[in-house]
């Protein structure tokens, strides 16, 4: 397999990662959904370059699935619930956002390391990146548990879901085409389902702050 095949495989990694840092220091809700656009987009670039190095012809289905859902449907359902709920507020989080990146720093520290015995033993052109995907993961789950409103959460949970994609896709060359659809389905009809739970919240308490939620366990 080409170096330069490689190259461009890790230069997408790295556009990722470079992505799910700023998501996790983004304060605009607008800007949020924006970079998950942007990081659904660098995931198509991967998995199509995967493709044409392998010649495993599933994986430019794989991109265009990624595209359609990632790239163009789900941020334009986000952009639609934003506006149907008349969010206009910044994105708040639990801890200050110095001390995220730096969270953010010592776990993609943590990711390579723990991924750098896993990598040893795959075969595929971009081992390297495993390490990277394992940071997104992370990242995307500090992101979640960090905030307090329900819509960044729901954008963690999807970037989660990227930076397993770009692990299967990058180290193992993708899954069976089945799994793919299923998963792409299971996404889709949890955010709807999650959109319609955060038109419950708003009704309920005006507010998308899931703290409001403890005001049920104590009723």
């Amino acid at each position: 397999m080409s170096p330069f095949t490689t190259q461009v495989i890790h230069l997408f990694a790295a556009v990722l990662l470079l992505i799910a840092f700023a998501m996790l220091a983004q304060r605009r809700i607008v800007a949020l959904i924006n970079l998950f656009a942007l990081q659904g987009l660098a995931l198509v670039g991967s998995t199509a370059t995967v493709a044409w190095a392998t010649g495993q012809r599933h994986l430019y289905w794989s991109a265009g699935i990624t595209f359609a859902l990632k790239v163009v449907l789900l941020p334009w359902l986000l952009h639609r619930l934003i506006r149907r709920l008349n969010v206009k507020w910044d994105v708040e989080t639990l801890i200050n956002i110095p001390t995220m990146m730096l969270v953010g720093i010592v776990l993609v520290v943590f990711a390579f390391n723990l991924a750098l015995p896993i990598s040893e033993f795959s075969q595929s052109i971009a081992r390297g990146a495993l390490g990277i995907a394992l940071a997104c993961v992370l990242m995307s789950f500090l992101m979640m548990i960090t905030r307090s409103k329900a819509v960044p959460q729901v954008i963690g949970f999807l970037a989660m879901e990227n930076g397993l994609f770009f692990a299967a896709t990058s180290a193992t060359y993708g899954m069976p085409m089945v799994v793919e659809l299923g998963i792409a389905l299971d996404v889709l009809v949890g955010m709807i389902i999650l959109g319609v739970f955060m038109f419950q919240i708003r009704e309920q308490f005006d507010s998308l702050d899931i703290h409001h939620l403890e005001k049920l366990k104590e009723d």
